[in-house]
């Protein structure tokens, strides 16, 4: 038997629909034991290497194939995806779509079953996975009942008890809140140590998914493999930024300080990076230099929000307890906190596709109790979490289009209104494309596409830029930072800390269904008690300044803020 789970020789796939391939010459080993990281932007072929390392392709997306591919040793097209599955075990992004039972038990013996696993070694599987994944009291829970982060490991335990050799995660970060995300970076950690099994992920937040050791990471860019190394030499080269990857905030500091970035530091670890004296000099004097940008205008009162409760038919306890907000006109606005806490309730209420059970809302001095949803949606639009409760059209560019000729806006404006916003979303491309053919993160780029051109008064927009690469989140953000410097209130519901520090002026943290804290962004990611309690996590900024010796860790996180805003996002 071959001691590489995964060989691909000079190979090249073309999709059946399309003119050029998608990989060209990928040549890449894996072997049992090993944790790889695959990164690079969206396009540059990640998710067509995950679908043929897991049989997807050919078996589900046809097209041709060049060189080959050996899986355990034997050539993947002499395989069935039966066989596959029995090697490689996959955790999709979107852990709803890979329920299959009515209970958490169902749905782990849910590969024994089809393998004819007898009763009594079903059961005795089961419930050995479900101990190691901290499963066992929730085996009779149904799927709908659990949290992100138990979903998540539910996932990972139906293709656990089929004892895989290789486990693909695909964007294991994408729907979870800071805290959980961190929980499942150690749920794959301590599950590649306890199985011995390879372990391959694929994900945008670089950051994240170095909070644990990975052996390698694969760059990939236009589909073809830029680099293949440890993650000090790669986040000593510039080749993450000139594929358009995110590199760790703390390396983002240390380079506006001055600091050199070479892998003798072991830079893919704060905790284990190496700073010199001169270093650490560097980094202070940088903090000391920043100027604080202020904003002296005082700003119009738009949404005020006085006491609103809610809660769920049949639920035993309150989504919403007495909320208490105040949003003013031109904010940028972040709403943050653990999954389930109400932030995405809250959204609902405000645009009236929920009822509070008592409370008031104001919108510009005007009673929203007063307005329909429709009436509503003139003032504020919504762009929700899961992008497929929105979409009602087949093609792209009708979907982006059907809010401005439901308003009687004339076609040729409508043409050139919805063609400058599918190129700032990075999909006039594909235009004329049915939206069945997207990705997830495509089609949340689509929904956002399709509110972003009726330019609203006030957006609110759930989790905008889950599933997208940093070129297209830097592509959204920047062009809701224009409405924004027009006048249009920004409100973004967000798990991604990042973009909390880059773009918001201020942050609001739910916990349990309350207000938690109402402050600055650096203030809340520099709070251990707000932190813990909304199940965030603090910046890597504010570890960086205590390791360098600045004893203000909150007032470097907003000097750094500062620095990008005036120095770097100025010039994007």
């Amino acid at each position: 038997m071959s001691d590489y789970i995964i060989e691909f020789k000079n190979f090249g796939f073309k999709y059946r629909a399309q003119a050029e391939p998608t990989l060209y010459n990928i040549d890449l080993k894996i072997k049992k034991g090993e944790k790889i990281l695959i990164a690079g932007p969206s396009g540059c072929g990640k998710s067509t290497l995950a679908g043929l390392m897991n049989g997807l392709i050919p078996f589900s997306y046809k097209g041709e194939m060049t060189g080959s591919l050996l899986i355990n040793g034997k050539e993947s097209r002499e395989m069935s995806i039966f066989d596959i599955s029995h090697i490689v075990g996959t955790v999709l992004q979107d852990s709803d779509a890979q329920f299959v039972g009515m209970t958490v038990a169902e749905d782990l013996a849910f590969a024994l079953e089809n393998d004819c696993v007898s009763l009594n070694e079903m059961k005795e599987r089961v419930k050995e996975v479900a101990n190691i994944l901290d499963l066992g009291t929730l085996k009779k829970h149904a799927p709908g009942e659990l949290s992100g982060g138990q979903k998540q490991r539910v996932s990972v335990g139906g293709v656990m008890v089929s004892d895989v050799d290789l486990f693909l995660f695909d964007e294991p970060l994408a729907n979870l809140d800071p805290k959980t995300g961190k929980q499942a970076i150690e749920l794959i950690d301590d599950l590649q140590k306890k199985t011995g099994a390879a372990v391959v992920i694929i994900e945008h937040r670089l950051e994240d998914v170095l909070y644990r050791p990975v052996d390698r990471v694969i760059l990939l860019n236009e589909g073809r493999i830029v680099s293949d190394t440890t993650p000090d030499e790669l986040l000593s080269s510039k080749n993450l930024e000139m594929c358009g990857v995110r590199e760790p905030l703390y390396l983002s500091a240390l380079k506006y300080a001055g600091v050199t970035i070479d892998p003798s530091m072991h830079p893919a670890s704060l905790s284990d990076l190496v700073l010199s004296a001169q270093d650490k000099d560097k980094v202070r004097l940088f903090y000391s230099q920043v100027q604080n940008i202020k904003d002296p205008s005082v700003k119009e009162e738009m949404l005020e929000v006085k006491d609103i409760s809610f809660t769920y038919e049949k639920a035993e306890k309150r989504t919403l307890n007495d909320i208490s907000v105040l949003v003013k006109k031109g904010e940028m606005l972040a709403i943050v906190g653990t999954n389930g806490a109400g932030k995405s309730t809250f959204s609902k209420v405000i645009c009236g596709m929920e009822k509070e059970d008592g409370g008031e809302i104001f919108f510009l001095g005007q009673n929203f109790a007063d307005l329909s949803i429709k009436e509503r949606a003139e003032h504020v639009g919504y762009v929700m979490q899961n992008p497929n409760q929105m979409i009602s059209k087949v093609l792209i560019f009708d979907e982006v289009a059907m809010g401005l000729r439901l308003r009687g806006v004339p076609e040729e404006e409508i043409k050139e209104r919805v063609e400058k916003a599918l190129k700032i979303c990075g999909l006039y491309k594909m235009r004329n494309w049915p939206i069945s053919a997207l990705s997830y993160g495509q089609k949340k780029r689509v929904t956002i596409c399709s509110i972003l051109v009726l330019e609203p008064e006030m957006m609110i927009l759930d989790e905008p830029t889950a599933g997208q690469d940093y070129r297209n989140y830097t592509a959204i953000m920047e062009f809701l930072k224009v409405l924004n410097e027009r006048g249009i209130t920004i409100v973004m519901i967000t798990h991604d800390m990042h973009l909390m520090l880059e773009y918001a002026d201020r942050s609001i943290v739910f916990s349990n269904g309350e207000i938690i804290a109402d402050k600055s962004c650096a203030e809340v990611l520099t709070d251990k008690e707000t932190v813990e309690r909304a199940s965030l996590k603090e910046t890597s900024l504010y570890h960086l300044a205590l390791k360098c010796g600045v004893q203000d860790g909150t007032a470097f996180v907003q000097n750094f803020i500062d620095y990008e805003r005036g120095n770097v996002r100025r010039n994007v």
